[in-house]
Order: structure tokens, then C-alpha cells, then sequence
């Protein structure tokens, strides 16, 4: 019990913090232009978020930061606050935001006509911090490798322990990135991933862990404070391939990655419509699945307001998040 009251403490610490320093950080935003593009072919309400700052994702970044490594400055006077294991996904956290950053930086300033970092290079980039993060899951934190429901022993991947991680990582940078396209809807769904995992983590004993997570909740809701709509700030790549790639990475240090399509049903399910939609585009020579991908842009073109999409695809992914739990438990 002491544990879990620590993890939402810190939590709401979190909250407090990203709160705090959100106006300030909106301004700097501001007086630097640092406002987001529409695309072209999107809903045409989308044109009203023209020029609302973005990079929002630093917002989350540095409390999380904060008090990940003032807790673990704490441990060298004897008390052990959150423990070096975290600092796994907060380096990763951080890879991403940077990889993000750039590309956010890049498409502002009109850098390649204002489409950021080619889509290849992103990819290496992302590939590179995943197969680096994999190997220290294995080889120096050695975390388990799988667990399922209904067994109550640690699965063994050998070797193919590597390419799951490397493409669990990389592949849910991607569809957090993807569902990043409504206001609170990345935010939302992100957070009650987090807080599935962190509950996970807690049942599990992973104190460290389960409270990183609970920071991270409590940031991303600070976030949402100014993100709900209408937003006053969008997190953009710098936050959503940072989010996406460390729900991955948490995931694995539980070894219940086996349930994170659940728990991430959601990204999971944004991410396959545009694969699905581009492969079928091809194969069809221009015939389409879905109305437009991401998938929520579907439902938007199908008459439901950016609300009921926020919502309704929130509810699905606090049910699947619980699920998930319960699947981990069994």
C-alpha cells in the first residue's frame, strides 16, 4: 500500500509541475512561431489549428526527467527512491523526444518543403535507438522475456528476443505517433497505457518502474490540461514517437509485452489502417479501405465530431487497458 500511495503521489507531484511551467513554456512557443502545419487533403476543420504552437512534448519531458533523476540523486545518500532501471526508458524517452524534436524543427522552418525528416531517416534513427535499447534490456538489465496468461514461468526468446523488441519499439513510436491527431486523443490514450502498465508493474513488485510510470501519467495529464479541446498546444512528434516508444520499452521490462496490443489497442489499430490502407491502395491500383487513415480521420469523415472520437476511442482503450491487467493477472 505504501508503494502505491508513493507512485500517485508522485504522480500528482508530476501533475503540479507540468502545470506550473506550461504558461511559460507556451509563451516561448509563441514569440518563436513555433506553430503547427495542416495538412492539405485533411478535414477541412482541421484549418482552425493552424498556428497553434507545437513540440509540445517537452512539456512532459522535463518534469518526468526531473524527477526521475532527483530521485535517483537521492539513492546516493542511502535511500532508494526509484532505482537505475528507470533510467532505461528515461533515456529513451529522451532518444525519441530528440528524434521527434528534429523532425518538428524541420518541418516548421520548411526544411524538404516542410515535411521534416524523410521517412527513411527517421526510420534508421528509430531502428538504431531500438536495437541499442533491446540489447540493454537483455544483456545488462537482463528483464524477463515473456510472460502469458495462464503460465506462471518466464518464457525463454533466445535470440528472437531481439528483433520482437526492436520492432515493439520502434513500431509503437510510430502508432502513438499516428494517433496524434485530435485534440487529447494521443494524450488520453497514452496516459491510461501508463497507468495499466504501472499497476502491472506494482503487481509485479517493480516499485521503480511502477512509479516512472505514474510520473509519466501525471505529466502527460499536465499536458492535457492544455491539449483538451480546443488545444492551446499540440505535442507533435517531439512527444508522440517519445510516448510510443517508451509504453513499448516499459512493457517489455515487465515481460508482459504480450498484452501491450491490448493495452495499446488503440495505437495498434491507427497503425494498421494506414498499412492496410497504403498496401490495399496498391494492390487496387487506388481503391481504398478506409474514407482516410489515420483511422481516426475515418470516423471524422464518417460525421463524428472531434469529441465523440476523443472519447468513445478513450473509452475503448480504458476498457482494453483493463483487460490487459486482468490478463497479466491470470
Amino acid at each position: 500500500m505504501r508503494n502505491t500511495s508513493m507512485a500517485l503521489a508522485l504522480s500528482a507531484f508530476s501533475f503540479l509541475l507540468t502545470v506550473i511551467w506550461g504558461p511559460p513554456l507556451l509563451r516561448v512557443l509563441r514569440q518563436l512561431k513555433i506553430g503547427e502545419h495542416i495538412r492539405v487533403d485533411g478535414p477541412k476543420r482541421h484549418f482552425a489549428k493552424l498556428g497553434t504552437p507545437t513540440m509540445g512534448g517537452v512539456l512532459i519531458l522535463f518534469p518526468v526527467a526531473l524527477l526521475t533523476i532527483l530521485s535517483n540523486a537521492i539513492k546516493v545518500f542511502g535511500f532508494s527512491v526509484i532505482g537505475n532501471s528507470v533510467l532505461v526508458p528515461l533515456i529513451v524517452l529522451g532518444a525519441f523526444a530528440l528524434i521527434g524534436s528534429i523532425d518538428d524543427w524541420f518541418s516548421l522552418r520548411g526544411i524538404r518543403d516542410g515535411d521534416g525528416l524523410s521517412a527513411p531517416v527517421k526510420l534508421v534513427l528509430q531502428l538504431v535507438v531500438s536495437i541499442a535499447t533491446a540489447l540493454v534490456l537483455r544483456l545488462l538489465l537482463d528483464v524477463p522475456e515473456l510472460y502469458l496468461p495462464g503460465i506462471d514461468f518466464e518464457i525463454r526468446l533466445g535470440i528472437f528476443y531481439y528483433p520482437i523488441a526492436v520492432i515493439a519499439i520502434a513500431g509503437f513510436s510510430n502508432a502513438v505517433n499516428f494517433t496524434d491527431g485530435l485534440d487529447g486523443l494521443a494524450g488520453l490514450i497514452s496516459a491510461t497505457a501508463f497507468a495499466a502498465y504501472g499497476a502491472i508493474a506494482l503487481i509485479q513488485g517493480q516499485i521503480f518502474l511502477a512509479r516512472f510510470c505514474f510520473i509519466l501519467v501525471g505529466s502527460i495529464f499536465g499536458f492535457l490540461w492544455f491539449n483538451v479541446y480546443p488545444a492551446e498546444l499540440f505535442m507533435g512528434d517531439t512527444g508522440s514517437l517519445a510516448l510510443g516508444a517508451t509504453l513499448a520499452v516499459v512493457g517489455l521490462m515487465t515481460g508482459q509485452w504480450a498484452v501491450l496490443p491490448i493495452i495499446g489497442i488503440i495505437p495498434l489499430s491507427e497503425l494498421l489502417s494506414v498499412i492496410i490502407q497504403v498496401v490495399f491502395f496498391k494492390l487496387t491500383k487506388g481503391r481504398r479501405v478506409f474514407k482516410m487513415t489515420p483511422l481516426h480521420h475515418h470516423f471524422e469523415l464518417l460525421g463524428w465530431s472531434e469529441t465523440q472520437i476523443v472519447q468513445r476511442f478513450w473509452l475503448i482503450g480504458l476498457v482494453a487497458g483493463l483487460v490487459g491487467v486482468a490478463f497479466s493477472l491470470v
